[in-house]
């Protein structure tokens, strides 16, 4: 059975965003980047709540046109050829080689889990990630505490969420900055 791997980067505050919805703070350096790569090649599929979808589907599938930076140029092919997932109740159809899930969201993820395949990648978000680990399906969990305090109110797990224990796997510094903090579902 494949895993939901959630991987998020959090501001130092705790935060997934700035107070405006700014996502402009992540510090992607050389190591990150490369293990960022790394991951998302490991991964039979990316996984997104409509909020990151529409992020995300605005600016990869041109990136290279937009940003010079060494990781998006690098990641932009990987993103446009992975298949993809959305999660939303509005969202109809998505491009890019992505399906849209709309049904039971319990049901729909024990079906995913259950197809044979490398594991589903899921990126940023805090609505999906909250529901998927309240419903413990969530079997990993990579937070990456970037050097800034953003101030914002948005976290990764939704407030007033049962607890939930975990088991720290693995810790990891990048570019000197940025710190991994790798959990499974204890």
């Amino acid at each position: 059975m494949r895993e939901i791997v959630y991987m998020v980067h959090l501001s130092a505050d705790g935060c997934i965003e700035g107070p405006n919805g700014e996502f402009d703070w992540p510090q992607m350096g050389a190591e990150l980047s490369g293990y960022s790569q790394d991951l998302s090649g490991r991964a039979g599929e990316f996984a997104y709540g409509r909020k990151v979808w529409d992020m995300m589907s605005s600016y990869w599938p041109t990136a290279e046109s937009i940003s010079d930076h060494p990781h998006d140029v690098a990641f932009a092919p990987v993103w446009r050829s992975t298949p993809k997932v959305v999660f939303s109740r509005t969202l109809e159809k998505a491009d890019w080689n992505t399906r849209v899930i709309t049904g039971d969201l319990a049901s729909e993820v024990a079906a995913l889990k259950s197809e044979e395949s490398a594991d589903l990648l899921l990126m940023g978000g805090a609505e999906l990630s909250g529901e998927l680990s309240r419903l413990g399906l969530i079997d990993e969990y990579l937070l990456f505490v970037h050097p800034v305090v953003l101030g914002g109110t948005k976290r990764p797990f939704v407030e007033g969420a049962e607890r939930l224990g975990l088991k720290l796997v693995e810790t990891r510094t990048f570019d000197g900055q940025v710190v991994l903090l790798r959990y499974r579902r204890a």
